[in-house]
């Protein structure tokens, strides 16, 4: 049978670790193949090898039939390849055409042609129901809008073949299924589709097959409708996964965080957070539940002193910490896994031993006199490596060169080593497998458990419900609701994060 791609037994080596073992994936003409692994398991190392950007040490890849040598992305688009990568390659202050036709721009008269190009990007969002407009800036539009210029970015090109790279990482639910018809009309249309992903939910819903990657290793490929997400997930990791959430009844105790009438301005001077009121309490996870752009990370940039506020106040404990620096912030008692971990979360080019200590490296044993002392801190980093399974080579090689997950297990690992009395989680298992996530989850729990209080803001809605012991619904800059896990549905509260009313739900 001729396969429109067919990689056999790639092999790809970095200093001190093989990313591909001898791994083949074989994919046919109209079809949706998801790309299956852990964290740092090698998708992303074999898909970047398909798109010419890493050259394999050994194997052979089959386009079409055709045999080729494949060590430039110009190449790969020219043989009908396109990658809509999990970080977005756009340059945000050029417009939607812009950002599509850069480095293939029409010219007219020796000048970029821009009203024909717009045209022709019209014509294709049309097309394929994408929905884009042509002249907006990229800084002005959403993250699903941004994805979907990257699809558009693709086609434009040409491409049949499209690999996405953790396509839904960074979606709301609501474009999660907008980019899953995207894909199905894509398909209807002639093209193959490569789906790297860890979401188990998505590849019962959309994919034709499935091959499996674990540690650099391809573990076999099955056809989805025969499978079900226990067993996919159990060739994933090696073991059975738990997917129900574990945990006993909730004990709070005192207010930890209380925010009375909070008012905080988003970047345009409008206001984001307006007239919000919450209190976590220790001994619980209390969940924010919203759509994305309601205030929620204006709120928490607020709490963590990363965002002035206009009005109002929030107390952690007795203490006051109103506009305090973040720093002051973080020594009163308060940690946070940043819900973006490259701009607020890590320092990509240290390494990440010294990530480890970003917040305490101020601080005995780890500075003398001003001076760090590496010895400490590797150290510590060694300990906190092990005890969260980040997987790298070792600690002193760059954050930048670890994949998200294991990015993300890092910042985990060192917030949560740092015992604060309040925790936030912002979208703490955005992009991790389920083996990930369930350590994640376990986590959080013995955080609660151990008398901490917990603020969890996750867009997944099922890992809203499965975690907190209070759901708080923001909606405009405001709680509207808080309800009980145990009394609600992923369909109630898509009503109330829409603005829907509920009788019974009171808010605090």
């Amino acid at each position: 049978m001729e396969y429109v791609i067919d990689m056999r037994n790639i092999r790809k080596e970095f200093p001190g670790i093989v990313a591909n073992d001898n791994i083949t994936l074989q994919v046919k003409k109209g079809e949706i193949h998801a790309l299956l692994g852990e964290n740092g398991a090698g998708k992303s190392t074999l898909m970047n090898v398909l798109f010419g950007l890493y050259e394999p040490e050994q194997g052979e890849i089959y386009v079409k039939g055709n045999k080729v040598v494949n060590n430039d992305p110009n190449i790969a688009n020219s043989l009908g390849i396109g990658m809509v990568h999990q970080h977005f390659m756009l340059v945000d202050k050029f417009t939607v055409t812009e950002n599509i036709i850069l480095g293939k721009e029409p010219t007219k008269g020796g000048k970029v042609d821009l009203h024909t190009a717009a045209k022709e990007v019209q014509a294709l969002s049309d097309q394929y129901g994408l929905r884009v407009d042509p002249y907006a800036k990229v800084e002005d539009i959403s993250v699903g809008m941004q994805q979907r210029v990257e699809i558009l970015k693709t086609l434009y090109r040409g491409a049949d073949i499209l690999i996405f790279d953790e396509p839904t990482a960074v979606l709301t639910p609501q474009e999660i299924l907008e980019l899953i018809q995207i894909m199905r009309k894509l398909v209807s249309e002639g093209k193959s589709i490569i789906l790297i992903t860890h979401k188990l939910k998505e590849i019962m819903e959309v994919c034709d097959r499935c091959t499996v990657i674990r540690r650099g290793r391809g573990v076999g490929t099955v056809d989805v409708k025969d499978s079900n997400p226990d067993s996919l997930a159990a060739m994933m990791v090696g073991r059975e996964v738990n997917f129900t959430v574990i945990k006993g009844i909730s004990e709070p105790k005192e207010s930890v965080l209380t925010i009375k009438d909070l008012i905080v301005l988003d970047s345009r001077k409008v206001p984001a957070v307006n007239g919000l009121n919450l209190t976590v309490k220790a001994g619980e996870i209390v969940g924010i539940a919203g759509v994305d752009g309601n205030g929620q990370s204006e709120l928490l940039e607020a709490i963590t002193g990363l965002r002035k506020i206009n009005e109002g106040s929030i107390h952690l404990r007795d203490k006051d910490i109103t506009n305090l620096t973040p720093r002051s912030v973080t020594a009163s008692g308060l940690a946070h896994i940043p819900q973006d971990r490259h701009k607020h979360g890590l320092v990509l080019d240290f390494s990440v031993g010294e990530n480890m200590v970003l917040q305490t490296y101020y601080q005995k044993p780890f500075s003398k006199n001003g001076i760090l002392k590496f010895s400490p801190i590797f150290e510590k980093a060694e300990k906190l490596i092990s005890e969260y399974d980040v997987r790298t080579p070792d600690a002193f090689t760059p954050a930048r060169a670890l994949s998200g997950g294991n990015q993300q297990k890092a910042i985990i690992a060192r917030e949560v080593d740092r015992d604060p009395d309040f925790l936030i989680a912002a979208q703490p298992t955005r992009g991790l497998d389920v083996g990930a996530i369930e350590f994640i989850h376990s986590k959080l729990i013995e955080q609660r458990d151990k008398g901490k209080a917990v603020l969890l803001v996750s867009f997944e809605l099922d890992e809203i419900i499965n975690v907190s012991d209070r759901i708080a619904v923001m909606y405009e800059g405001k709680i509207v609701a808080v309800v009980d896990p145990k009394e609600t549905t992923e369909q109630e509260l898509g009503l109330l994060m829409a603005g829907g009313k509920r009788g019974t739900v009171h808010a605090e």
